[in-house]
């Protein structure tokens, strides 16, 4: 089969196009045709190296896939043959008390497809069959590609980490991502009123098409000032802050949430190494809630209110295959509004 291979780290000239052999399912799995896999800023971490991170030579990048079952393994109902899913990026033991109460994402053997595992930059994949969820009828295979790992992620830190309520003000980080368009919809399914940041007005337009109620630029260097300003805000802050940039972007965060409020983070683009002035956390019990990812369980409610037409992934531009290159290198750029999907025939 086809596949974009890593064969060392560094810039997005390390990506290959090469013929790997076909995945065989072993028994509980099953192999996936694939059709579509969306790019994720973890591809680009991945691919210039993550600290503690082995991986098995030659590595295949890609956690958001969408396709069609081609064959089950042992154990596995034969039925499933022909099923249109997408994949729930996250693998667990299934076995163990976190995975068997339901947070499977603090399962001790947790990995994420396209991390240390093998992804979906390849025409095929053998995964478990419980990572299997119905495609949504409504979208192509390209949109179906473009929501897994995303709205995952997002539903965990708004819905079961930050305990979103109606009329909550919530400020959502780089909406312009796919995490932050997708936090965008969810926030405003569960009545929340948004506040969308981006770096451009062509961002922000589009993040008002998606139903935030207000935007601020976040290249302007006043934008926490802006933010203030905004009716509802001013010195009380948001209820709610939604952080994924890290380093450049965290010291604000902090002092924009208001008394007994929540920030709740599942990533650093811009650095790790950030700045925490504890007395804003203890003085006005702020709550800073970390989240990785997703349950399993959260991926079906997601898919069924996609498919009613609820939520929608929203897809930017579409590469081959053959140029994953170049789709990185466009993603790194962060011009994009949405994702970045490669269509694989």
């Amino acid at each position: 089969m086809n596949a974009v291979i890593l064969g060392e780290h560094g810039g997005p000239e390390v990506l290959e196009l090469a013929e790997l052999p076909a995945p065989r399912p072993e028994p509980g799995q099953v192999v996936v045709q694939i059709h579509a896999c969306a790019l994720n800023r973890l591809d680009i971490w991945v691919r210039k190296g993550l600290p503690n991170l082995r991986l098995d030579y030659p590595h295949v990048l890609g956690s958001d896939i969408a396709g069609v079952v081609r064959e089950v393994g042992e154990s596995v109902d034969a039925k499933l043959v022909g099923r249109e899913v997408v994949l729930n990026p996250g693998l667990s033991c299934g076995r163990c008390e976190q995975c068997l109460s339901g947070w499977d994402n603090l399962c001790p053997r947790y990995h994420i497809l396209g991390e240390s595992c093998r992804g979906g930059y390849a025409e095929q994949i053998a995964v478990p069959a419980t990572n299997l969820v119905d495609k949504p009828a409504c979208l192509s295979m390209v949109e179906a590609a473009a929501f897994p790992l995303t709205f995952l992620t997002a539903w965990q830190m708004l819905v079961v980490r930050g305990r979103i309520e109606p009329g909550e003000t919530v400020l959502i980080h780089a909406a312009g991502s796919g995490v932050g368009s997708a936090g965008l919809q969810i926030a405003k399914l569960h009545g929340a009123r948004v506040i969308a940041l981006a770096s451009t007005d062509a961002k922000l337009d589009k993040a008002r098409e998606l139903g935030a109620d207000a935007c601020v630029r976040s290249s302007d260097e006043d934008w926490p000032k802006q933010v203030r300003a905004l009716p509802g805000v001013g010195r009380r802050g948001v209820d709610l802050v939604f952080e994924h940039v890290g380093e450049s972007t965290w010291e604000h965060s902090i002092k924009l949430c208001r008394k007994g409020g929540r920030v709740v983070t599942c990533g650093a683009s811009s650095g790790w190494d950030a700045r925490t002035d504890l007395r804003h956390v203890f003085f006005r019990q702020i709550q800073i809630l970390g989240s990785t990812m997703g349950s399993k369980a959260s991926m079906f409610r997601i898919a069924q209110l996609i498919g009613e037409g609820a939520l929608r992934p929203i897809v930017d531009r579409v590469f081959p295959l053959a140029e994953a290159a170049q789709a990185q290198r466009y993603l790194d750029r962060r011009e994009q509004f949405g994702k970045v999907v490669l269509e694989i025939a």
